[in-house]
């Protein structure tokens, strides 16, 4: 079985000591037998490495294992290559790559493509936002449909996840602290972002579950160009959003050293990186989910997550 899992790359930089950047596509399962733990996918939407059963030492939670650094990718690695177990996909169930982070941060109207759907203005720096941690849920968990809400609608966004802490981060050493990327859907009640609670679009956002996130935490080595990735979106199967990363006013570079000037970044912190067009709030006539639509979200060399709204 060909594992896609290539290490030895060495970045040095003048403000930072060497630090390994390895190829993994990382991911947080479960199975009959034992509980949430990390793992490594063969391929996209392969089987499964079961590295903490191989080496007790891993960390099982992906913040933790974020923290321990090159080690903990070294131990994976070795994990890897000493024969352990793999797992039928079958077998398992694929969780959030990252939960209980200290912060989701969002970005909003960062594609040149969505600012033109609106007919609005290309922002001169970052909008941000927040989603509280408790509505991220897994790759293939349903989106619950709430009755709060009667305008539903789908985002599909690049997500990456810092793995190092920092503060005051320079642009041109941003990269040393993330750990990887990710599918996220951002999930949004359009009558609360954009009506209700004063315009702000914190609670229109951060309803339960409305950040399904995967199926793996891709490492950077692991990408030809983070910034050069088709990015889709389909309900029940028909193409709604389809445009390309490139097309994002501020890259994770900026965005990290940007938001690094208002607050410390800690290990696990997942961003999400904004919408390209299609959106259903912006179609003539408006057309939002309904219970029962299943939405897929997809980017290149990354994966896809589907997520049923219930």
């Amino acid at each position: 079985m060909l594992l896609r899992v290539c290490f030895g790359a060495v970045v040095k930089s003048a403000r930072a000591n060497c630090r390994f950047l390895h190829s993994m596509r990382l991911i947080r399962f479960t199975d009959d037998k034992n509980g949430p733990r990390i793992g490594v996918e063969t391929e996209p939407e392969g089987d499964v490495v079961d590295i903490c059963n191989h080496d007790p030492g891993i960390a099982r939670e992906m913040i933790p294992f974020l923290e321990a650094g090159p080690s903990a990718l070294e131990a994976a690695n070795r994990a890897v290559k000493g024969g352990a177990p793999v797992l039928p996909r079958s077998s398992t169930r694929i969780l959030a790559p990252v939960v209980g982070p200290d912060k989701v941060i969002c970005v909003g109207m960062n594609y040149r493509d969505h600012c033109l759907e609106q007919d609005v203005k290309v922002p001169k720096e970052p909008i941000i936002f927040s989603k509280f941690s408790s509505c991220i849920v897994g790759p293939y968990d349903d989106i619950i449909y709430p009755d709060e809400t009667n305008e539903l609608d789908w985002e599909v966004e690049l997500a990456f996840v810092i793995g190092k802490k920092g503060k005051h981060i320079q642009e041109e050493n941003a990269m040393e602290h993330v750990a990887g990327f990710a599918v996220s859907h951002d999930v949004s009640a359009r009558d609360w972002q954009m009506k209700r609670n004063g315009r702000q679009w914190l609670l229109g956002k951060t309803f339960d579950s409305f950040c399904p996130l995967g199926p793996a935490l891709v490492t950077k080595m692991g990408l030809s160009d983070p910034h050069k990735l088709g990015i889709f979106c389909r309900v029940n199967g028909q193409v709604m959003q389809e445009s390309n990363t490139e097309q994002m006013v501020f890259k994770t570079e900026f965005l990290v050293s940007w938001v690094s000037r208002i607050v410390t970044l800690y290990p696990g912190d997942i961003f999400l990186t904004g919408t390209p067009p299609g959106v259903g709030v912006f179609r003539k006539p408006p057309v939002f989910l309904k219970r029962g639509d299943t939405v897929e979200c997809e980017i290149d060399e990354i994966g896809k997550i589907m997520n049923k709204v219930v």
